[in-house]
């Protein structure tokens, strides 16, 4: 496959305080998200793993996958993920948001959310294995789904934006100690959707 990437839309500021978000609606054009989804759809390793809520054990709702740099394990709500080699074009995504996001990333966290009943609770990307003020690259493919942030300390700061088919989402600078995000579960008949955060692990 040669490369996907045609150029990104203008970039739009969120402008919250205590952070630093920038969403490229378009970064992939129409058919070259098309291509991408398919394919990561269809030869993505996903797993379903377990977590504990309230001391009772739950699959969790979504399906992950974890790829990156040999040894670079991630955990987080108590699970550990080992990752899985890279593939050619998981490689060519991450130069591609590199090049906008002006850093290296060792690892991808992709999320499979496969109807509206799943989901990703309030939580923020501060796990200690990423350092201070982590940047954290999120690209989504597939169906658009609601994207919701709330300041941990200011309950009046709210954000939702609807994360389009081929867009990029960047959080930098404070954004994790400040604010949380989830995609919360949708009654509505809906798609299914991947999304890939990319982050760099120390």
């Amino acid at each position: 496959m040669n490369s996907l990437f045609e150029g990104y839309s203008e970039p739009l500021f969120l402008g919250l305080p205590d952070a630093e978000i920038i969403y490229y609606p378009e970064f992939y054009s129409q058919s070259s998200a098309d291509l991408i989804y398919s394919e990561l759809q269809r030869d993505i390793l996903w797993q379903q793993d377990e977590i504990k809520i309230f001391g009772k054990i739950h699959p969790q709702p979504r399906l992950t996958a974890l790829y990156g740099n040999e040894g670079k394990s991630y955990s987080y709500s108590n699970i550990k993920m080992q990752p899985h080699p890279w593939s050619l074009l998981l490689q060519k995504i991450k130069t591609e948001v590199e090049k906008v996001a002006e850093t290296n990333f060792s690892t991808v966290l992709l999320n499979y959310y496969r109807d509206g009943k799943d989901s990703n609770g309030w939580h923020a990307d501060d796990e200690k294995e990423l350092g201070l003020n982590p940047i954290i690259a999120s690209v989504s493919f597939g169906a658009e789904r609601v994207f919701q942030l709330k300041h941990k300390t200011d309950t009046l700061q709210k954000k939702s934006i609807n994360l389009q088919h081929g867009s990029l989402l960047l959080m930098k600078g404070t954004t994790q100690h400040f604010w949380k995000h989830q995609i919360p579960k949708t009654a509505k008949p809906i798609g299914s959707r991947i999304n890939l955060t990319f982050r760099l692990i120390k």
